[in-house]
């Protein structure tokens, strides 16, 4: 039987309605939680007695558990995730810890090693410190300190990811937080899965709780009985836990409201097609995720499509990649490298790759991304899963105006003001000229009457 081709957008850049192709594209990645499908209105239905939007589901899932507590969480985890469970049940004992590190294999345990050295070495090397400054008649400090307890969350649906605990966990240890507290559903890819939970214990991290989606972020963000509120929550999720995020920020910090995975590469002569085609699988097969490959060759560009059609029954999830692709995947055709480095900075996508020849060049045109990978040797997955920098990045745009997450995000500052009279004199005028101003006339008498005899 041939093989079915491929249905991928194919955009010729060149043409006027470029821009709105492009857009159109990205729409449809946006984190705005107002659409649903039949089987999602049914399920609400089922859930909630209405066919309520993920948006709406999400604000009442977390007015609940911020309101009844304990009960709710338990009530949504039995009816979401079908897991019957008491108060007693929702922490990972010891010995399911104990349990995973004896039965996991030892190099996988290896490989949690040496990834946890790299991460730790990178986040290290970026850390920020505290640092104070001598003025006259004065000092400034900035004092920076960790937060003291943060909620990690890690998906558990289609697969598990201990790499989602690595990325996530050894950055904010490397910033000093002592109390970590994991979430990950109630399912065998995710509380139940033993390699995630080997990692967690390999980290020194044992308090991880057997809930998800967003009962679990409201859990962590107002505390239910048995679980301590955190300061922040970060780590991926679904479009819930997406929501859920956004919905408690305020009550927690949060790391981003992150939408599914994506990647935008840009190939020249130099690339393999055999390359591209895993390169554009690799975020395809997150399903939903977003690939879009963009080049100025033609036949470059026609090569790699020949070579994703031919490499997609060779791997496992197939079948959801090639959705994946035709839903919110495209291929771009552009004049040159220039309209390359535009395209993909309107784009401003989570990971990017540059697999051409000068990849250190283009880079420098392209501010706009979450992580960017230069050269045919240095595949998205390297950092996905082992390089150092975490894994977790900015999506659906929003690397326009944030970083991915780092040790640095789990800090933070104080300023500290100490100054003599002297010292004082020497801005007193300043103060006294810019409140007078404002009309803050309190702020004004601080000072005079410090500088009166």
């Amino acid at each position: 039987m041939s093989e079915q081709s491929l249905n991928i957008a194919w955009i010729d850049a060149r043409q006027a309605d470029a821009n709105e192709q492009i857009d159109a594209l990205r729409q449809k990645l946006s984190i705005k939680g107002n659409v649903v499908d039949n089987k999602g209105k049914k399920s609400a239905v089922e859930i909630f007695g209405a066919p309520l939007t993920p948006a709406q589901a999400v604000e009442k899932i977390c007015a609940d558990v911020a309101e009844k507590g304990l009960e709710a969480l338990l009530d949504y985890s039995a009816r979401i995730d079908r897991a019957q469970l008491t108060g007693d049940q929702l922490r990972v004992p010891d010995s399911d810890f104990d349990d995973a590190l004896a039965n996991v294999e030892p190099e996988f345990l290896e490989s949690v090693d040496r990834i946890r050295a790299n991460i730790e070495r990178f986040q290290r090397a970026i850390l920020t410190k505290s640092t104070r400054i001598e003025v006259p008649g004065g000092w400034l400090a900035q004092r920076v300190q960790p937060l003291r307890r943060i909620g990690v969350c890690v998906p558990g649906g289609a697969a598990a990811y201990p790499s989602s605990a690595l990325m996530t966990i050894v950055p904010a240890q490397v910033a000093g937080v002592r109390e970590i507290a994991v979430m990950a559903p109630p399912t065998p890819n995710g509380s139940y899965n033993k390699y995630l939970l080997a990692t967690c214990a390999r980290l020194g991290v044992r308090e991880v709780y057997r809930m998800g989606g967003a009962q679990g972020i409201a859990a962590l963000a107002y505390g239910v009985e048995g679980i301590e509120r955190v300061d922040k929550i970060v780590g991926p999720g679904n479009l819930f836990v997406a929501l859920a995020k956004k919905t408690v920020f305020g009550a927690v910090d949060i790391d981003s409201i992150a939408g599914p995975s994506e990647a935008v590469v840009i190939v020249d002569e130099s690339t393999r097609a055999d390359y591209t085609a895993y390169d554009m699988l690799a975020q395809a097969e997150h399903a939903p995720g977003s690939s879009i490959l963009i080049g100025w060759n033609e036949k470059i560009l026609r090569d790699a499509l020949a070579a994703i059609e031919s490499t997609l029954s060779q791997i496992e999830r197939g079948e959801l990649a090639r959705r994946a692709l035709e839903n919110f995947g495209a291929i771009m055709l552009v004049n040159d490298a220039d309209e390359a480095c535009r395209l993909a900075n309107l784009i401003a996508p989570e990971h990017l790759h540059i697999a051409t020849d000068n990849a250190e060049e283009l880079a420098a045109k392209i501010p706009c991304a979450g992580a960017i990978f230069l050269g045919n040797y240095t595949p998205v997955a390297l950092g996905d899963y082992a390089a150092g920098p975490s894994h977790v990045l900015p999506t659906g745009g929003s690397a326009r105006f944030s970083s991915g997450l780092s040790c640095n995000d789990f800090l933070r500052g104080n300023s500290l003001l100490h100054f003599s009279r002297e010292g004082l004199d020497q801005l007193a005028e300043d103060v006294l000229r810019v409140s007078t101003i404002e009309g803050l006339t309190a702020h004004r008498g601080s000072v005079e009457i410090r500088r009166s005899k």
